[in-house]
């Protein structure tokens, strides 16, 4: 039987739209010879719809959209991800299922067992977990159907202990077909093909996994998806962070020569450039804007967002002070010029000026300090803004995941954007993914990657004067923020106990500074954002 895996990527509640690329694509599978296509988890409604589930009218328009999609599955079948009523009048009040559509009727449900309730899950809030398991039959074939679910591992999944494979696997289905909405992190992929490869050996039988690709907000999906067959290898793997459909032939199964080992920079690159790309057309837009300083960061994010928009869809503004030094300003017309993007010089000498002397009265003969550094970039956060509202664009955001940790940032000053793109990459990654971005020829400037890193507010600043070097401070938010670990703990792998205490208190009393910034692209196993909810007000380790 000919399969066809269909990796798509939808936009959450547009269901006219993704009814129409379901259809589509049950065309393509039923042309190529497919007697079946796979779609991913929540295909018809989008994934992670969140609150909309709390909507009466989001599900029935999703229940309509099924029953459509339904009447297209005559001479094919089909399995799609949507959610459907509890209909028991016990517990919450939907399910999230997977349901095998053919002849015009559902013809199967497999309802998810494993509701994952941590980090940027939180499924527990909407759906019921399934206790019921049965087998669908089709082309003389038994067919298990599961939702995203680590089918083996139980720990993580208290609110249900059954495990779901065993219980399928007692009713000795023929084959495995997960469907998915896995978000990406860097090292997921890893993750995800040892875990399928381990499911396949012990199971013995073939599984299908297909995934969703594209973005949503924050959260960017990778796809691969793929087939393994009950030996453990790979069969076929579809591309990354692209959308496809392939046909494979469930009983003529052939291993595919590989060694699987991406790169981590190169998919962390892929990614952002998916995320921005999303972004910007799921809420229809255009146009980005940002402010380039001849700094790292903002260079890396510059050439992300040629990549994903197009250079005639981005705009820099270059906003030097009287700190400002000529090769920074220099190195930022380079790569606007190897770009081939517009850029714009404006002094913010005058505007400065102004505020100072505004202030006079009140700051008298008081030194300059932080407060002088954070007026500079607050008026270049309004002259982005007046920009972005007088033409259109939408202003991205260029901190990294260092100094959104430890607050080095100005809150209404460089914090300010529609989009963070380098919210989750430490700043050792964002040079890494520079030296990837000039890997075949020189892109960003050297003099960008080897120079001091410095906001330029005052004389000779650089980032070290406020911070640890970024090769020691790194490892250390790392522990922290990924690996969850206490100051007792970081100790004891042996950094310096004054050093540890010191950015764990920048990270913890910072916490009200990462409430107020824009989305930011994961890209890690844990980002700020709706994945890490930590207390504003707290004394642990303040």
């Amino acid at each position: 039987m000919k399969v066809a895996l269909a990796q798509q990527d939808y936009i959450i509640g547009d269901f006219e739209g993704n009814l129409t690329k379901h259809l589509k694509a049950i065309e393509q599978a039923r042309k190529s010879g497919a007697r079946l296509i796979v779609f991913p988890e929540l295909s018809v409604c989008g994934y992670p719809p969140r609150d909309f589930l709390e909507f009466d009218d989001f599900i029935r328009q999703s229940e309509e959209s099924l029953m459509l999609i339904a009447a297209q599955c005559k001479s094919i079948a089909a399995v799609v991800g949507a959610p459907i009523r509890n209909t028991s009048g016990k517990g919450k009040p939907l399910f999230n299922a997977a349901l095998f559509l053919h002849q015009g009727k559902i013809k199967g449900i497999q309802r998810k067992s494993l509701l994952p309730n941590y980090d940027i899950f939180d499924e527990y809030r909407y759906f019921e977990p399934n206790r019921e398991f049965g087998l669908v039959e089709y082309e003389g074939l038994r067919l298990a159907l599961t939702v995203c679910e680590d089918l083996w591992n139980t720990e993580d999944n208290p609110l249900y202990v059954e495990n779901p494979l065993q219980r399928l696997l007692a009713l000795q289905p023929d084959l495995l077909i997960n469907i998915a909405a896995s978000p990406f992190h860097d090292n997921q992929p890893h993750i995800r093909h040892k875990v399928l490869i381990d499911n396949a050996l012990r199971a013995k039988i073939p599984i299908i996994y297909v995934n969703h690709t594209g973005a949503q907000t924050e959260l960017i999906f990778d796809g691969h998806s793929m087939v393994i067959d009950g030996q453990g290898r790979v069969c076929e793997r579809l591309p990354f962070f692209t959308e496809s459909i392939q046909i494979v032939d469930i009983q003529n199964l052939k291993p595919i020569d590989e060694i699987f080992n991406p790169d981590r920079i190169s998919l962390i690159h892929d990614a952002l450039v998916t995320g921005i790309q999303a972004y910007f057309e799921k809420l229809g837009l255009q146009k980005a804007i940002l402010g380039l300083s001849g700094g790292i960061d903002s260079a890396v994010v510059l050439v992300l967002a040629v990549e994903a928009l197009g250079n005639e869809n981005v705009r820099a503004i270059l906003l030097p002070s009287r700190y400002s030094s000529q090769h920074s300003v220099d190195d930022a017309i380079a790569l606007a010029k190897n770009l081939d993007v517009n850029y714009d010089i404006i002094s913010i000498e005058n505007a400065f000026d102004a505020f100072e002397s505004t202030l006079a009265p009140l700051f008298k003969d008081l030194p300059f300090d932080l407060t002088e550094e954070n007026l500079q970039a607050r008026i270049r956060a309004v002259l982005l803004m007046a920009l972005s509202n007088k033409f259109g664009y939408i202003l991205l955001n260029t901190s990294n995941k260092s100094e959104a940790a430890v607050g080095y940032g100005t809150l209404y000053g460089d914090m300010c954007g529609g989009l963070s793109v380098l919210g989750d990459v430490y700043k050792t990654d964002v040079y890494r993914l520079a030296r990837f971005i000039n890997h075949e020829k020189e892109i960003i400037p050297q003099n960008i990657l080897f120079k001091a890193p410095s906001a330029e507010l005052r004389p000779n600043q650089k980032d070290s004067d406020s911070l640890p070097e970024y090769h020691l401070l790194d490892p250390i938010l790392f522990e922290y923020i990924e690996n969850r670990k206490g100051p007792g703990e970081i100790i004891n792998l042996g950094y310096s106990s004054d050093l540890v205490k010191r950015v764990l208190r920048l990270v913890n009393i910072n916490e009200y500074k990462r409430h107020q910034t824009p989305p930011i692209l994961r890209v890690s196993a844990k980002a700020f954002g709706s994945g890490r909810r930590m207390p504003i007000v707290g004394k642990y380790l303040a």
